[in-house]
């Protein structure tokens, strides 16, 4: 729980968040790290838990996304939670392959 704390208030074990997020909002960049830790949380759990009988629980905009990640490109924590998304979700790296505007993100 300590961990998981030093996450929130420092955005990581010894690592401040990037001036850019912060500015950009507090409650943005504490949102992200959030994604991160849950996102790490059933990483490295077991991944039965997203195995349901209801594929469609949780529906995310992707385009949203896609423009909140390009906003971010320069934070540590926004490349890593693209990075991880593009690896671990197949409609993710589908969805950012399908834009005609990707230069943006990279």
């Amino acid at each position: 729980l300590a961990g998981l704390w030093t996450v929130f208030t420092l955005g990581g074990v010894g690592s401040k968040p990037t001036p850019q997020l912060e500015q950009c909002s507090p409650l943005a960049n504490q949102s992200l790290l959030l994604l991160l830790v849950v996102f790490f949380y059933f990483f490295i759990s077991d991944s039965t838990a997203f195995s349901s009988s209801n594929p469609h629980a949780f529906q995310i905009n992707f385009n949203s996304l896609y423009t909140a990640l390009c906003e971010q490109q320069k934070s540590d924590q926004a490349t890593l939670l693209l990075y991880m998304l593009l690896h671990q979700n197949s409609n993710v790296r589908t969805y950012v392959l399908a834009r005609t505007d990707i230069e943006n993100l990279v």
